[in-house]
């Protein structure tokens, strides 16, 4: 159960994506071209644990400094990017800093971050100056209106002088580094180095770089974007994340359907049943076909409608067999072709060969699949996790156990960065899965606790108010059939007694009101 239910209000809009600057600083060495990037924390809200180049969002007093050679308000994006570029690397580009000994320009970052110093003071008190000239125009990006924390960020190109130490102090990043961009594209091919589209693009165009003009033009005219949102998002190769408009439980507006491989290439969850969505799918798949790239046929995790919403038009147009677990293929809206089982490899060839290990995940649903990468160990999991928020065990198809045995399983494995089919991608894959046991056996802590606190046999509307005093109450329908589950699952390990009103020593007979009590010990 993952679509969405009535009496639940959709997801709120999304809010207008922040302002923001980046900075694809590069320097020449006798060893060739290198950029600089930088590694995120894995913890942070936006783009945990990706690889990225400098920058940040706007702040409202950039706009105040002077920039030679642009007027306000084009002025704030270069004011953004140079102060951002020197508190994430220490590299501050402005005339006049190379003057400053290594230890001040330190004490300077350190009072910047600090805040005990804004940017603007800093400048004039040095007497130092900002040049439109030395950030070079290097395009626009948009993120995605489905991407909580999004933002738009323009991006230039900043050469770094010999006198420039770049250094990453650790807080909100966890590394930085000098590397060649081709370097930074092969730990993203192994799956190492996950890269949002921009910074992917960048790394591309600075591959092949020759002149500063020719690489801002570049920089500036990514294909597969349209009004500066991409279309294409490979977090890793071989595998490209193609959101659909889908009915689904908020705060997930969008069914997250992959694209996998880099020549043979599986379709997986169409779930939208919006035939226009769809089609954009289509439309993707047609263009990739000049790069060799060949849809082969359509995989379903699972059987839910905000799954296999897309299905039938897909295979309509395009002609796919659809794959899927047998337990999904007795529900799939059209003909499955091949029955996938626990265990089995997908050989996919291209480029770059990939091979798909196909795992039968129950417990979400009782035909769930999961794939794993057997080279870079990342996972399609479908409605194993989310990258927001948990996932609705619903009973009967639902098994609360089960679903704990599973993700148990995938943590042993270990599998590597999750793909979810509802919000972002997970890099720290067994800490997610740990996150999700841990919460789990916190929530069934609660509901024992909850019926214990009647003190006498409570009907499962009583208990949910108290299990979930920490969500807001229109999301108690959906927290009663997580509850169910718990609770199925207590009473099977001899924790809870499901009883009756009247007589609660003899099993409950059909349509009975059924009420619950922990077991004597």
């Amino acid at each position: 159960m993952s679509e969405a239910l009535p009496g639940v209000p959709a997801a709120p809009p999304a809010p207008p994506p922040r302002q923001a600057a980046a900075v694809v600083l590069f320097q020449r060495t006798l060893e060739g071209l290198q950029v600089f990037w930088l590694e995120r924390e894995q913890k942070l809200r936006f783009a945990g644990g990706f690889f990225a180049f400098p920058g940040g969002r706007v702040d409202q007093a950039d706009a105040l400094i002077p920039v030679t050679g642009l007027t306000a308000p084009e002025s704030k994006w270069v004011v953004t990017a140079a102060r951002e570029l020197f508190e994430e690397t220490g590299v501050l580009k402005a005339r006049g800093a190379a003057k400053l000994a290594s230890l001040e320009l330190d004490e300077l970052r350190r009072a910047l971050l600090s805040e005990t110093i804004d940017f603007g003071a800093l400048l004039q008190r040095r007497g130092l100056t900002l040049h439109a000239e030395d950030f070079v125009a290097a395009g626009r990006w948009i993120t995605p209106p489905y991407v909580p924390g999004g933002f738009d960020a323009r991006f230039f190109l900043v050469e770094s002088e010999p006198s420039h130490l770049a250094q990453v102090w650790k807080g909100e990043l966890a590394s930085g580094e000098w590397i060649t961009p081709r370097e930074a594209l092969a730990r993203w091919e192994a799956g190492t180095a996950l890269l949002h589209p921009p910074n992917l693009h960048g790394l591309q165009v600075m591959s092949h770089f020759t002149d500063v003009p020719t690489a801002a033009r570049a920089l500036s005219t990514p294909s597969f974007c349209t009004n500066f949102v991409s279309e294409r998002i490979e977090f890793q190769r071989g595998i490209t994340l193609f959101a659909l408009v889908t009915p689904t439980l908020p705060p997930a507006t969008h069914t997250n359907a992959y694209v996998l491989g880099t020549g043979e290439c599986l379709v997986i969850d169409p779930g939208s049943p919006d035939d226009e969505e769809i089609d954009r799918l289509v439309g993707f798949l047609k263009a990739i076909e000049s790069e060799g790239m060949k849809a082969k046929a359509i995989v379903l995790t699972h059987h839910h409608g905000d799954h296999v919403g897309g299905v039938r038009r897909l295979v309509d147009v395009l002609g796919l067999p659809v794959w899927a677990h047998e337990r999904t293929a007795d529900r799939s809206p059209v003909p499955v072709s091949r029955l996938l089982s626990d265990g089995e490899v997908i050989e996919l060839a291209g480029p770059m060969p990939m091979k798909w290990k196909v795992l039968h995940t129950p417990g979400h649903a009782r035909g769930h699949l999961t794939l794993v990468d057997e080279n870079s160990r990342a996972a399609i999991v479908g409605d194993m996790v989310a990258g927001y928020g948990t996932i609705v065990i619903d009973p009967p198809e639902g098994e609360m156990a089960e679903y704990l045995r599973q993700l148990a399983r995938l943590e042993a494995l270990p599998v590597g960065t999750l793909y979810p089919s509802h919000g972002p991608v997970i890099p720290d894959g067994p800490g997610k899965l740990q996150e999700y046991a841990l919460h789990r056996a916190w929530r069934e802590a609660k509901v024992l606790e909850a019926i214990a606190s009647f003190g006498k046999p409570v009907e499962l509307s009583a208990v949910v108010p108290r299990a979930y005093d920490d969500v807001a109450a229109f999301v108690w329908p959906i927290a009663e059939r997580n509850t169910v589950a718990i609770i199925e699952k207590l009473v099977a390990e001899g924790r809870v007694e499901r009883t009756t009103s009247t007589h609660p020593n003899r099993p409950l007979p059909e349509g009975e009101r059924a009420f619950f009590i922990p077991a004597k010990e």
